[in-house]
């Protein structure tokens, strides 16, 4: 799991908990794991919005785990989005996988690749 970390590592995860409101962005090289409501905008390599988390912002990541809910664009590389999702805005994505029945109400708009 990656909440528990060691002396080892040297990437420790920026974890919002449930039941945690933060108004601000958040800009990480790591990864970032929500479970309460942050509003502002996330930037990370990796972002997993739990089920209970909400972004009211916009994303940018290289991989997006959505359970949760986002209000907002997001702009991404690879996608997953699960059953209990939610979001509003503009989803950028390279590749998507969509498991179940999911409460997306946003426009999908594929990154095209680059020429080379």
């Amino acid at each position: 799991m990656l909440a528990f970390t060691n002396s080892n590592e040297k990437q420790t995860p920026t974890i919002v908990g449930a039941g945690c409101n933060v108004k601000g962005n958040i800009k990480t090289d790591h990864t970032v794991q929500i479970h309460g409501t942050v509003h502002g905008d996330v930037s990370a390599e990796t972002i997993v919005i739990g089920r209970g988390g909400s972004v009211i912002g916009n994303i940018k990541a290289n991989t997006l785990f959505l359970h949760g809910k986002i209000e907002g664009d997001a702009s991404v590389n690879y996608v997953n989005v699960f059953s209990n999702a939610k979001m509003v805005g503009t989803l950028y994505y390279k590749t998507i996988n969509i498991t179940g029945n999911t409460g997306l109400e946003c426009k999908l708009a594929k990154i095209k690749e680059e020429k080379k």
